[in-house]
């Protein structure tokens, strides 16, 4: 793993999820060979594989100090191309400076992670007037979640996490994306842990020769994707947990 401190230009972008995106690094231990964020290699220089390195953008809390005093107040999404939880997060605590930051300003957050270590932050999460978290949780399938994201989190871990985060009062949600094979099982494991919850195809094919080395080029296919997911959103609606298919 090769880590790299830089000084980023700016931190706030715009995002067309939420109003923002902030994200304190560029690239990501867990190296899911599916996320579309290995875009970014073309614009950072990198040749190491995806998952092999982490840009720590040291300045992040001294940008955001300074950008929130010019921007239209907004929600921010934490992140939308790195884990703002992952490893590196313990030692720099960049997301935890800029979590404190929008939450003394009052700015809304979202933070999307598969990593528990958002736990440490419960505190000032609960302190935020408008805010939610929400883990990346593609398949109940331990075996299905070894092949295309065994750098991440185990499943059970982090709907551990949902419960812990929603029994504190925060608002929570799970993103299945990409819908892989064995996602079914997360309905009842997810009860009573999730505000809401949403669906996502395989949009992209990073992780083509993954599904075909082992076996599961028919879950990439389109009757696969509507079939199940559909299947998905209404068992997720009859368990009392709102649901958005988004494709």
């Amino acid at each position: 793993m090769i880590i790299k401190e830089i000084e980023a230009k700016t931190i706030l972008s715009k995002s067309q999820v939420y109003d923002y995106a902030l994200n304190p690094y560029v690239g990501c231990r867990h190296g899911c060979v599916y996320c579309y964020a290995k875009f970014m290699k073309r614009f950072t220089g990198h040749r190491e594989q995806w998952g092999e390195f982490v840009d720590v953008k040291i300045n992040a809390a001294e940008l955001l100090i300074r950008e929130i005093k010019k921007k239209r107040k907004g929600t921010v999404w934490i992140s939308g191309v790195c884990d703002p939880y992952q490893h590196v997060e313990k030692k720099y605590t960049l997301t935890r400076r800029c979590l404190e930051i929008l939450t003394e300003c009052n700015w809304p957050v979202a933070v999307q992670t598969k990593s528990v270590l958002v736990l440490r932050d419960i505190e000032i999460l609960k302190r935020s007037a408008n805010s939610e978290v929400g883990f990346t949780i593609t398949t109940a399938d331990e075996k299905v979640q070894r092949v295309f994201e065994a750098g991440a989190p185990p499943i059970e871990k982090r709907i551990e996490a949902l419960g812990i985060l929603h029994g504190e009062g925060i608002r929570t949600y799970v993103m299945v994306a990409p819908l892989l094979p064995g996602a079914g099982g997360l309905v009842h494991m997810l009860e009573g842990k999730v505000d809401h919850a949403l669906i996502d195809r395989y949009n992209y094919h990073y992780a083509d020769q993954t599904y075909k080395k082992h076996g599961m080029e028919w879950a990439m296919k389109e009757d696969f994707l509507q079939e199940k997911g559909e299947e998905l959103r209404a068992a997720f609606e009859k368990a009392g947990i709102p649901c958005q298919k988004l494709y």
